[in-house]
């Protein structure tokens, strides 16, 4: 507990108004760091194209609803429980992408209120509202401005941190058996999140040792530990074997993994220097102020901060490729390890937080990014409006390509693959790592002669030449250009068949 949180102020004894004034002062910090984050966030609100992979999420989520599961009836290699967000969210909110974003935005609040929470045990409450608005800006500018899976998995792996960091907390054994359960909740959401589970859980055994528990009491609450854990996953496993699908579960959720080949970027891409300052020196810079302007304390708790970032970056780094926005992973352990540096209390007083704040502020450039948002989605919606009376419900299916999948959901199409996102067809980084073979896939699409197909000028990633060949040969022969537009630097073309 913090010094702040012991030491009544002067007068305090016999004044009933004042326990109020400081609950009260509590609140006012944390609707701000709400309101920040509705306010950041409410960029994308609506934006059926602000990013692409949860275009993927969100159509599994929204089918979900009509009794159709991941892996057999759609295909992905994410766990189900971050597809079960989606359905939750359109269940509740309907199928637009103002649902998931909503139930993203509260899972941010969540994010910035559990950062505040553990900042408090370093600083006072100004400075543990800049970690968490931090935080929040980390996330925006790595790419979880709108649906991605690091915005789900943030407050998670806060709430492991929030439950273990008390070492000294006499139900201290009991709340780690929730943190393990909560890990593994986060599992199903990123299997990625394992190297943050495995330090949280070696550190909860250390904590348990080190109260001298007794070796056959220490095994027994490392195998609650695993069971707890492994359980969400477990249950998902049993689901999917009660209905006969566990190959499909096995393969989809670890097999394909190892099986998908690295980009020749691998885990260091040459844009990477940059994207990663914010980090850089929020981390750096609060390494520098720990051991040479002012040490935190407690600092065992920052150095459990600390341990989580390591185990963060290990996380981030553990795919053989690595994308930019998959460090989204250290928004909140960096913001937690930078607490030295912001603190106001320090000699720097509140400058670095106040400036830090600002850069990673203008780097969003919000007017720029609304006014792109606002031009996308219009872009995505007439394409769709240009595709719409050329596709059916049962024939005739819209089958895109390369292109922004929600046009499955905004044209009202069948989908003539369980391959739904165009990624997993067109990569050639995928060869060999579905359950069928890219080219016999597209061939057999072809075949039924879709009604319209998407395409990009440019792939995401290395695409599959002969896939790419099949596929403007069909293009030459049946299809005529009905709609073009950019979206995120590409030219995204619809095509139409010709009658």
């Amino acid at each position: 507990m913090s010094a702040e949180a012991t030491v009544k102020p002067a007068g305090w004894a016999g004044r009933q108004g004042s326990g109020a004034r400081i609950v009260d002062a509590g609140a006012v910090h944390l609707l701000a760091l709400a309101l920040f984050t509705i306010a950041l966030r409410s960029m994308w609100f609506g934006d059926p194209v602000a990013d692409f992979d949860e275009q993927l999420y969100s159509f599994i989520g929204w089918r979900m609803q009509f009794g159709e599961l991941p892996f057999v009836d759609w295909w992905d290699r994410k766990p189900f429980g971050l597809f079960g967000i989606y359905a939750v969210a359109h269940g509740l909110f309907g199928s637009s992408s103002l649902a998931y974003q909503l139930v993203a935005t509260g899972f941010a609040i969540g994010a910035a209120f559990l950062t505040f929470h553990l900042a408090r045990r370093l600083v006072d409450r100004l400075t543990a509202s800049f970690a968490g608005a931090i935080t929040v800006l980390l996330l925006s500018a790595y790419g979880s401005y709108s649906g991605q899976s690091e915005v789900f998995l943030a407050p998670m792996m806060l709430g492991m941190a929030a439950l273990l960091v008390d070492a000294d907390h006499p139900q201290f054994t009991r709340r780690a058996a929730l943190a393990m359960l909560l890990g593994g909740l986060a599992l199903q959401v990123k299997y990625t999140v394992l190297p943050q589970c495995l330090l949280f859980g070696g550190w909860a055994l250390w904590v348990e040792c080190r109260r001298n528990a007794a070796p056959r009491r220490l095994a027994a609450i490392a195998a609650m530990f695993a069971f707890m854990g492994l359980l969400p996953t477990v249950a998902v496993g049993v689901f999917y074997a009660a209905l006969g699908e566990f190959d499909a579960f096995w393969f989809a959720n670890f097999a394909s993994f190892f099986e998908r080949a690295a980009a020749p970027q691998g885990r260091w891409g040459e844009k990477h220097a940059l994207g990663v300052a914010p980090l850089v020196v929020l981390a750096g810079g609060g390494l520098y102020a720990a051991l040479c302007i002012r040490r935190p304390e407690p600092f065992g708790t920052w150095m459990f901060y600390a341990a989580w970032a390591a185990s963060a970056l290990v996380s981030v780094l553990l795919p053989g490729t690595v994308y930019l926005y998959y460090y989204a992973a250290l928004a909140a352990p960096a913001a937690l390890v930078s607490l030295p540096l912001l603190n106001r209390a320090s000699p720097l007083k509140l400058w670095p937080a106040l400036v830090l704040s600002a850069i990673l502020l203008a780097l969003l450039s919000l007017p720029d990014r609304r006014a792109q948002s606002l031009q996308e989605r219009g872009e995505v919606q007439d394409i769709a409006d240009a595709i719409a009376p050329h596709v059916g419900s049962k024939t005739d299916c819209l089958w895109i390509w390369d292109g922004p999948a929600v046009l499955y959901r905004l044209t009202d199409s069948c989908v003539p693959t369980r391959f739904v996102y165009p990624d997993h067809l067109n990569n050639a980084l995928e060869t060999g790592a579905l359950e069928v073979g890219q080219v016999a896939e597209i061939s057999r699409i072809l075949a039924q002669r879709p009604g319209a197909i998407v395409t990009a000028d440019e792939g995401m990633t290395i695409r599959n030449r002969e896939a790419l060949a099949l596929v403007e040969a069909a293009l030459m022969r049946d299809y005529r250009r009905a709609k073009s537009a950019q979206m995120h630097g590409r030219l995204i073309t619809a095509w139409v068949r010709r009658d």
